[in-house]
């Protein structure tokens, strides 16, 4: 690397991805700074996203006993009267957590941090302002560009930070609502609005389109929809919002439909948008889409601009932590010369709803599309031992199998531990294993991950036998030929007249 530059790698955000790079940097003994416009290290992920959602998730089910429900009763709870504060606290325990462990592993690894927010001079020098009114140039061979996403703000929706909030106020609220409406039945829209279901809210999930989750297999979307609708879940599809009223007291919203929604609170969460409108790229001569969103070389994270990458949220799909830092890790690598081994092309998606989504591989409309001969295998929680252990009622394992080849094309679950279990079917995949591969294996039990087992003997028992298995029955003998005097039939009683 050249010694004309203050730094080798420039990162500017310090979310999974900023956060894989940086490390990875720091792990080849390259001189790294990570510039963050927050007063903390994590972004988005661990201060507004990822981290605070699922810590969330995991407080209302704890408090409210929703897993013991199914023993002792849809009105047990673990402490009677949850308050907002009963949530934060373990959010902020658990946040500050994550920052202690990203600043111990920077140090760790002699990468530098600058708070401040940066924008682009030229193609290979930034300049950042601080809080306290510093400006600093600094100049980077590579960057990497990992700023995230921000909440997309309509001019439609009368934010005030109280009663009708995004996503990133969503987790500061003052008190616990009795009624909530969720605009956008995306990812984070699903997941709060089933989340303070749990908590006996009710909560309206309002969608636009006819559809939701579209990436996500149907048969699971129908589980999951009678799911969440039978937990209080008032779903309301194909109903686009035509205004909303801050009426002080209370949120009213208005659907195309004529249908009136009120609430104490309201939840606008119908998108976001790449974080790069302030980084000034055009002194660097990229251009981003619509969205703010930056067009990369997937295997590479290289921008049109060689010499910048970017990673995470901010390059789009699939937007999630875990991805984002792989890419970090690979961008990093490719960055400063390092070969690396790539990344692999089956990776899970879970959505930490109540109950939890989680994916790897093909959904069953997409090998329609395809034409591809296929088998199904299906297993239910409830037929497993240890899902009458946990009291589980739903959930359910959905495996996609090849008819040509036998191999596993896709996986599907809803249900408790989802997101956990799918890493199974992520191994099998990337392993390009068969249904043979759970019809052989003993799993623990009793286990959850035993619906694996239930599932692919389900496909199994109907899928055609491998020719290595097939009983060879052996030749029937021929038989002798029939005598001359058996061939004439002798009636009843024909000897007795015959005597006579």
């Amino acid at each position: 690397m050249s010694e004309d530059f203050d730094y080798d790698l420039i990162i500017i955000g310090s979310g999974p991805s900023g956060r894989a790079a940086a490390i990875q940097a720091g792990k080849l003994h390259r001189r790294v700074l990570v510039i963050d416009r927050k007063d903390r290290l994590g972004g988005v992920s661990v201060h507004t996203g990822t981290i605070p959602s699922k810590t969330l998730r995991e407080t209302v089910l704890n408090l409210s006993g929703w897993r013991e429900r199914s023993f002792y009763g849809r009105s047990y709870r673990v402490k009677d009267d949850i308050l907002a504060d009963d949530l934060k606290a373990r959010l902020h325990k658990t946040l500050d957590h994550e920052v202690d462990v990203l600043e111990h592993q920077f140090n760790r690894n002699h990468v530098d941090t600058l708070m401040g927010l940066a924008k682009f001079i030229g193609p290979n020098e930034v300049e950042v302002a601080t809080e306290a009114g510093e400006t600093t140039r600094l100049t980077a061979e590579k960057f990497l560009i990992s700023t995230g996403t921000r909440t997309y703000r309509p001019d439609y929706v009368p934010f005030n930070g109280r009663t009708v909030v995004d996503g990133d106020e969503f987790l500061e609220m003052a008190d616990i609502p009795r009624s909530l409406v969720v605009i956008g039945a995306g990812v984070i829209g699903v997941e709060y609005a089933t989340m303070f279901a749990a908590l006996d809210v009710r909560v309206t999930l309002i969608e636009p389109r006819e559809s939701f989750l579209d990436f996500i297999d149907k048969t699971l979307i129908q589980e999951f929809t009678h799911q969440i609708r039978e937990n209080g879940v008032d779903l309301r599809l194909g109903a686009a919002v035509e205004t909303i009223e801050d009426a002080g007291e209370h949120v009213e919203v208005i659907l195309d439909n004529g249908r009136h929604v009120r609430a104490e609170m309201l939840l606008f969460a119908a998108g976001r948008l790449g974080a790069t409108a302030s980084l000034n790229l055009d002194a660097t001569g990229l251009k981003t889409d619509h969205r703010g969103r930056l067009s990369v070389d997937r295997k590479t994270y290289q921008t049109e601009v060689p010499h910048i990458y970017a990673a995470g949220d901010v390059i789009g799909h699939p937007s999630l932590a875990s991805t984002s830092l792989q890419q970090g890790r690979v961008a990093a690598c490719h960055a400063l010369d390092t070969p690396t081994l790539p990344e692999s092309p089956w990776y899970p998606y879970g959505i930490y709803s109540v109950p939890e989504i989680s994916t790897c591989g093909m959904s069953e409309e997409e090998l329609q599309e395809r034409g591809i001969p296929y088998e199904v295998g299906v297993a239910r929680f409830r037929e497993t031992s240890r899902g009458h252990i946990m009291g589980l009622e739903h959930g359910m394992l959905k495996m996609l199998f090849s008819l040509k080849t036998r191999r596993v094309l896709g996986v599907q679950i809803v249900g408790e531990g989802a997101t956990e279990l799918i890493h199974i079917a992520q191994a099998v995949l990337n392993l390009k294993g068969t249904v043979d591969y759970f019809v052989q294996n003993t799993f623990n039990y009793p286990t959850l991950a035993e619906a694996y087992k239930i599932a692919g003997l389900d496909a199994f028992n109907r899928m055609p036998i491998p020719k290595e298995f097939k009983v060879k029955k052996p030749a029937r003998k021929a038989k002798p030929a029939p005598k001359a005097e058996a061939e004439t039939e002798t009636k009843p009683g024909a000897e007795k007249k015959a005597a006579e």
